[in-house]
């Protein structure tokens, strides 16, 4: 969903940006230069984290989601409807379903993308027309012929001890020193610079650009750019990379003071100054690394290199210190990442014991998944992984449960479970009248269920579906909708796994009230083969998104437990589910 990535993108990035600074004003002076600006390469790590593949951040079932409404923006009633198909003499394969009327959040999703890709390719454009200025300004770059120059600039990489080929040369189009390019890298100078500049002026200039060139800074520059296009939308990030260019010039500063006598530390900021009033119109070359920069930035620099000492071992450890500190902080933010990203709507299941089967001709054009356990074998058969760990809402199967809550709520009884009709007029005549467990749960009327839930609460109703494992257990939808195409969702492999739970009580419920339900869920009995079970399906504005069909069969030797969801535009029913499963079920010699 994009509009969870959306947010958690936003999150991520203004928590790290948040700590980043935090910590620069906190620990100042704890913090060396080289070190205040590595702190920002946690923010990069921090802004890869909720474009990474969620299975290499996934943990699982470690960690639960806070209680977030996930039907967020949608307005809901509900209308009944059927199959064209269905009568008043109603079997357990026909569709008993609420209609749900909503303005989808696809419609935020989409609009929010919209303007998101938008954004993207208005910076891309930009970040091109940069890309095209500095190829424009390779194109008029002549090489150094100044020997003397060219002599010294082979001196400062020695110093500095660098072996790589890099192109030194000057042109028209700059104003102040850069260095740019993956590939082949170029240092360019001012055209003529060395008419007005000194070789001690143009020693500090080479040491400055060679830094950068060192420190692999303009590889971080195509970085920037990149997370300045995805994260367009967040003044933050644009602030936070500011000031990473700021840290980044003070600390390839130091650097280059670092290798300077004391004497030479007042040149080198000279050096410096005198390019601030011959290029006072100065051009941000995005992709590129240049000596000068706003004369708030200059100011800045100067401060630093006017009170430049030599750094002390013990500042360095407490530099690292405090970067692992931070490190630590923004890790925090996994988890967080993990949990949001996943929404909490798939199911961390390990595999073992399952045979995965190609069963797509029975689907054809259906996106859907078959979950069969064999209680005696010991062993899972699966149709489509993906989607048998897939989350999605558990409809009218959903009712086994309720009233497997109101049975042990004592909201009703095994032996008295009728609720008066509400007197609401619906489309079919079964649901007309008095109901009772058995009723309820053949002609699957979702008012019995609904008043179960309205007497028994939502606190409590989520107590129960944690201590079952019910999926996500989320019933932020409300009580009348959470289970209808709204917050709570179950996968396939759950609900097999529930079945199989349910029906050897390893809930710890009363036996009668089980047992209650197992004789409400039985749906045929041929030659002693029982087969139990309960059909779902999703309407969403007229359309039949969703079908379910879950149960078990009883061959007497063996029990079977089933699980079919289906998913698709229109035309996904219970039904459709139910016929799926049986033929299955009838192919492998099942029922």
């Amino acid at each position: 969903m994009f509009f969870t990535n959306f947010v958690i993108s936003f999150i991520v990035s203004s928590f790290t940006i948040g700590v980043i600074m935090l910590i620069k004003r906190v620990f100042q002076k704890q913090l060396s230069a080289k070190w205040q600006y590595n702190l920002w390469f946690l923010l990069l790590m921090a802004l890869t984290l909720p474009f990474l593949p969620s299975d290499l951040i996934n943990f699982g079932n470690h960690f639960n989601s806070p209680d977030v409404n996930q039907s967020y923006g949608i307005r809901t009633s509900t209308t009944v409807t059927g199959d064209e198909t269905a009568g008043n003499n109603a079997n357990w394969m026909e569709d008993f379903t609420l209609s749900v009327q909503r303005s989808s959040p696809e419609f935020l999703n989409s609009f929010l993308a919209g303007i998101w890709i938008s954004g993207m390719i208005i910076f891309a454009v930009l970040a091109i027309h940069a890309w095209l200025k500095l190829k424009s300004i390779k194109c008029t770059t002549s090489q150094l012929r100044n020997k003397e120059v060219l002599i010294l600039f082979d001196q400062c990489k020695q110093h500095l001890n660098i072996s790589g080929q890099l192109i030194v040369g000057e042109s028209s189009q700059v104003k102040s020193p850069m260095t740019f390019g993956l590939l082949k890298t170029y240092i360019v100078l001012p055209e003529h610079f060395d008419e007005w500049l000194s070789m001690e002026d143009i020693k500090y200039i080479f040491l400055h650009e060679l830094n950068h060139y060192k420190y692999k800074d303009i590889t971080t520059n195509y970085l920037m750019v990149i997370f300045q296009i995805l994260y367009w939308f967040n003044p933050f990030v644009w602030f936070a990379f500011r000031e990473m260019k700021l840290d980044r010039e003070i600390a390839c500063d130091i650097a280059v003071l670092h290798s300077l006598d004391e004497d030479c530390y007042a040149k080198y900021g000279n050096t410096i100054i005198n390019y601030v009033d011959r290029s006072s119109q100065l051009r941000n070359f995005t992709l590129a690394n240049q000596l000068n920069g706003s004369k708030e930035q200059i100011k800045k620099r100067i401060q630093r290199i006017a009170s430049f000492t030599k750094e002390s071992k013990l500042l360095k450890l407490k530099s690292i210190a405090i970067f692992m500190l931070v490190g630590v902080l923004v890790s925090t933010q996994i988890p967080l990442v993990s949990v949001m990203a996943n929404d909490n709507n798939r199911y961390d299941f390990n595999g073992e014991r399952a045979t995965y089967e190609d069963l797509s001709n029975y689907f054809n054009e259906y996106e859907g998944s078959f979950v069969l356990y064999d209680r005696k074998a010991d062993q899972y058969h699966i149709y489509n992984e993906d989607q048998s760990t897939l989350r999605v809402s558990p409809n009218s199967t959903y009712k086994i449960y309720s009233g497997l809550f109101g049975l042990e709520s004592n909201v009703i009884t095994s032996e008295n479970s009728t609720l008066k009709w509400n007197g609401k007029q619906y489309r079919f005549d079964s649901w007309n009248t008095d109901q009772n467990l058995a009723t309820a749960m053949t002609n699957s009327v979702t008012w019995y269920f609904q008043e179960l839930d309205e007497r028994m609460q939502l606190d409590t109703i989520k107590k129960n579906l944690k201590e079952i494992g019910y999926g996500n257990y989320d019933v932020s939808g409300g009580i009348e909708q959470f289970w209808i195409e709204s917050s709570l969702k179950i996968s396939p492999v759950e609900q097999v796994q529930l079945l199989e739970d349910f029906y050897t009580n390893q809930f710890g419920f009363k036996e009668k009230n089980v047992q209650a339900i197992k004789d409400a869920l039985l749906l045929e009995d041929k030659d002693g083969v029982r087969l139990s079970g309960k059909t779902g399906t999703g309407n969403v504005n007229g359309r039949n998104i969703n079908g379910w069909f879950i149960g078990y069969v009883e061959t007497g030797e063996n029990t079977y437990f089933f699980a079919t969801s289906l998913q698709n535009e229109d035309n996904s029913s219970g039904s459709k589910a139910a016929e799926i499963t049986l033929s299955i079920l009838k192919d492998k010699g099942i029922y």
